[in-house]
């Protein structure tokens, strides 16, 4: 069996929890031979991780250098002809369309429409097309602003300028550089996450028929939405960029054949975005007990760890302003915080540590950088908070269970299934909760203990590695079982065949015995 695992900035040249995953996969299941296809940004980036002996190759596409590898430089004045702009007409018409959210068959059309666009514009690389150079052509350009004016007649905001639909050609461009790479060749391909990392899975069904796995951790789209909050760029590029996710997200449900999500509240948002329930089955992460031993004793003075990167999604700034309250009713409490600072999180990182000077906390809120052991994070604390806007279902939450802490966390994506009534979940961005929630924690040492206690049993009975392991083996082998042959490929001339592409059917059982 040979597996192509595709990554998008993360496994193996970043740490964090998809990279821990993808980690565990190929070093768990050591009888199959697995190569990781990673989206970077220029292809300069060097590995963390040491390479397990049954990883045979790690390639890169590179997105945001120059031109993609074998591309002569772009020609001025590049005309793409029919076959470009047949297909980019129906991109745009899915892209730029507005969708009513609360009407399914419009929404699915749409989608379905994204799919055969995208299928057309990989044929148009495949065959020798230029696809960045057109892309980025006058004649793609004028298709855009046409576009715009006849489809959103409507539109409240200002229409986009030539200059706002050179940055959007620019974005979609490098985006799609997936499209123009060779295809990979093997038994599966799984996609670790939903959005540019589907277009690898999706040239290789196009090429070779290959299956495609997608796990979605966190949720892919509504974290492209939380990122454009800040980004500085107009109305209309802002609708483009997240108009291109939104319909990426939905094709790649469309197109997959199994959709792994990594919570109960992942499987619903992917629902609601289109996909089949059918071809769902949910698989949570999972840890390996004797990696995380329960902690025999606890801190000298009343603790709260954060374990995890530095990084505005983990909203430490909450969990700060929650210490602060902490401190004033608690004077001896300490706040430890675990973990790196990737380099484009640094000025986040640096308004962490302001914020703790400007608070008085200087001295009892520590940034104590990256960590050799994550169990001495956890074991560090007498709880283990996580005060996140948005998550999976996260292996620091898992991973302070089986050390037998209790955790405060903040209801976002699958924490609150992990969790369960072993700690304390509270809303997001509410520092008061967050705050009551570990002095409630911190000054009952029975119910701390009892918490803790019942934290490693759940991980022990639900969420092992060795139970996430065998869901991924079955999913694999029934995917590669070979099916009966097909009659011969017909083209495709409609919607219809990329709706519901052929799967073998599964039949495993997932978290708690049954498929849910």
């Amino acid at each position: 069996m040979r597996i192509a695992l595709v990554s998008e900035g993360t496994y193996p040249y970043a740490m964090g929890g998809v990279s821990v995953w993808c980690e565990q996969l190929i070093r768990g299941i050591p009888e199959y031979r697995w190569e990781v296809v990673a989206l970077t940004v220029d292809g300069s980036e060097q590995p963390v991780f040491v390479p397990p002996a049954n990883l045979d190759r790690v390639r890169s596409i590179p997105l945001w250098g120059g031109r993609p590898p074998g591309h002569r430089p772009a020609r001025t004045g590049y005309r793409p002809g029919a076959a470009f702009t047949e297909s980019y007409e129906v991109f745009l018409r899915a892209l730029v369309t507005p969708i009513d959210s609360t009407d399914p068959v419009q929404g699915n059309v749409s989608r379905s429409l994204f799919l055969l666009a995208l299928r057309g514009l990989y044929e148009y690389a495949a065959d020798g097309g230029d696809l960045s150079a057109a892309l980025v052509s006058n004649d793609a350009l004028t298709m855009t602003l046409d576009a715009w004016r006849q489809l959103r007649v409507d539109e409240n905001g200002p229409a986009p300028t030539v200059a706002d639909a050179i940055q959007a050609a620019w974005l979609i461009e490098h985006m799609l550089r997936p499209l123009s790479a060779p295809p990979v060749r093997a038994d599966v391909v799984h996609a670790s996450m939903n959005g540019l990392s589907t277009l690898v899975g999706m040239a290789a069904k196009w090429a070779h028929d290959t299956p495609l796995v997608l796990s979605e951790h966190g949720i892919y789209l509504r974290e492209r939405y939380i990122a454009y909050l800040a980004e500085d760029a107009s109305h209309a590029v802002r609708v483009l960029a997240l108009s291109f996710f939104r319909s990426l997200a939905g094709a790649a449900y469309l197109i997959s054949d199994v959709l792994a999500p990594h919570s109960a509240y992942n499987r619903r948002w992917q629902l609601q975005n289109g996909a089949d329930a059918d071809r769902m089955w949910t698989m949570y992460n999972g840890v390996e007990p004797a990696e995380f031993p329960a902690a025999t004793s606890e801190p000298a003075v009343p603790t709260i760890s954060f374990m995890g990167r530095i990084d505005p999604l983990k909203d430490l700034h909450t969990l700060i302003r929650a210490f602060a309250i902490v401190r004033e009713r608690m004077p001896a409490a300490r706040l430890r915080i675990f973990g790196g600072t990737p380099a484009v999180n640094r000025i986040y990182h640096e308004s962490c540590e302001r914020l703790v000077a400007e608070l008085g906390l200087t001295g009892a809120a520590v940034l104590e950088g990256r960590v050799a052991n994550a169990v001495d994070a956890y074991h560090a604390g007498s709880v283990v908070a996580l005060t996140s806007i948005s998550e999976g279902f996260p292996y620091t939450v898992v991973e302070a269970m089986a050390c037998g802490r209790p955790t405060v966390c903040t209801n976002v994506g699958g924490v609150a299934e992990a969790v369960g009534d072993t700690g304390i979940v509270v809303a997001p961005r509410d520092h008061v909760a967050v705050a009551e929630a570990c002095l409630k924690l911190l000054r009952d040492d029975e119910l701390r203990l009892r918490l803790g206690f019942a934290a490693r049993a759940r991980v022990l009975e639900h969420f092992t590695l060795s139970q996430s392991l065998q869901m991924y083996r079955n999913v694999y082998e029934g995917l590669a079982t070979p099916l009966p042959p097909a009659p011969g490929p017909a083209p495709i001339t409609s919607v219809a065949p990329v709706l519901r592409p052929a799967f073998p059917v599964l039949r495993h059982s997932t978290v708690y015995g049954s498929r849910r």
